[in-house]
């Protein structure tokens, strides 16, 4: 007897489970009957509680997911705002108020004491006096020499000769084992006016040598980001052989000064602006960002840009007076991170 009423109580149980479940779509229908008879539709339920945050989800797939589709939704929010206040400021015309100048790190900069005014006169006779006024008198005519570390890889071999394009006048040679202290008495018997010297670390290359002969400066940089042609997107055909342009951004103090007359010593006078060619360094928060473009006239007003390659970021180390002597040289300015970079909005470029 105790075996029948135990079956009959399970089956019991069975038979209010089932009910159960097919009770809740009965009175879903009849709320939904309700609603659609008084003539409102029934609020949608929400995917979160208020104040509740994506990083409270534990799946890691579901997630990424509700983030991105929260980057989405943020970035059509945007998109729409922008778009209004266009059409706000076409409306009114010239009575539009001005546009506000957003807060960035680079206007947020730190004063430096040696920013250079272009009307001092003290920047003028230093600039008719130093090792560059040669170049710039137009006395001299550059002629560059690009070599490696001893043993280059394949990747460095292929930045030095793509920058042999992009150079003109220069030349490629490898190391063979030579030391700098013996290779420069030879370039500057050759009457070679810079020496490019491209190092590099586990098969990449990492850092930058740059030494203007035949009495320096010489400048140590970290080289990163590197592209070469092939790897870079929508790039336009090879260069020419025209000499380009040269553009050089926010050079401003007199350290970055006499960086930027140390780049435009690399290239000729006198660009031969057929070939629409364009090298340019741009200083950012003391990052030298280097690219090389071809521009293209669409009509009178606008114009393309195509970029050729290679393309790198420089990171300047060490600047030391005269040619490179890394025992006894006597250096102008050391990159001392630990006493330099305690303000993120301070620059020294």
């Amino acid at each position: 007897m105790a075996k029948a009423a135990d079956k009959t109580g399970s089956g019991g149980k069975k038979n209010l489970k089932r009910k159960a479940v097919t009770e809740e779509p009965q009175e879903a229908t009849v709320a939904g009957d309700e609603a659609t008879e008084s003539g409102v539709q029934p609020a949608k339920a929400a995917a979160f509680p208020p104040g509740f945050s994506i990083s409270e989800i534990k799946n890691k797939q579901r997630r990424h997911l509700m983030f991105t589709r929260w980057k989405q939704q943020q970035r059509k929010e945007k998109l729409a705002a922008k778009k209004k206040l266009k059409k706000q400021r076409e409306a009114l015309g010239d009575k539009a108020p001005p546009k506000p100048v957003p807060k960035t790190i680079d206007n947020q900069r730190v004063y430096d004491e040696t920013i250079v005014d272009p009307n001092d006169e003290e920047v003028a006779y230093d600039e008719a006096t130093d090792e560059f006024a040669s170049y710039f008198n137009r006395q001299t005519s550059p002629k560059i020499l690009i070599t490696t570390s001893d043993r280059p890889h394949g990747r460095t071999v292929k930045l030095c000769e793509q920058l042999s394009t992009v150079i003109p006048n220069s030349h490629v040679y490898y190391r063979r084992g030579l030391a700098l202290k013996k290779i420069i008495p030879q370039c500057i018997s050759r009457d070679f006016t810079d020496l490019i010297v491209i190092n590099e670390d586990r098969k990449t290359p990492n850092g930058l040598i740059l030494s203007h002969l035949p009495n320096g400066p010489t400048a140590h940089f970290k080289m990163s980001s590197v592209r070469l042609r092939k790897e870079i997107k929508r790039r336009g055909k090879d260069p020419t052989e025209h000499r380009p342009e040269i553009i050089l951004n926010n050079f401003t103090t007199r350290l970055g000064h006499s960086i930027g007359r140390m780049f435009a010593s690399l290239f000729p006078h006198n660009p031969q602006f057929i070939g629409r060619q364009v090298a340019t360094f741009h200083n950012q928060r003391d990052y030298i960002f280097f690219r090389f473009h071809r521009y293209i006239f669409k009509s009178e007003k606008k114009a393309g840009i195509q970029e050729l390659g290679p393309r790198f970021t420089l990171k300047l180390r060490s600047l030391q007076k005269g040619t490179f002597d890394s025992k006894y040289g006597e250096y102008e300015w050391v990159h001392k991170p630990r006493e330099m970079d305690t303000s993120r909005r301070k620059f020294h470029l």
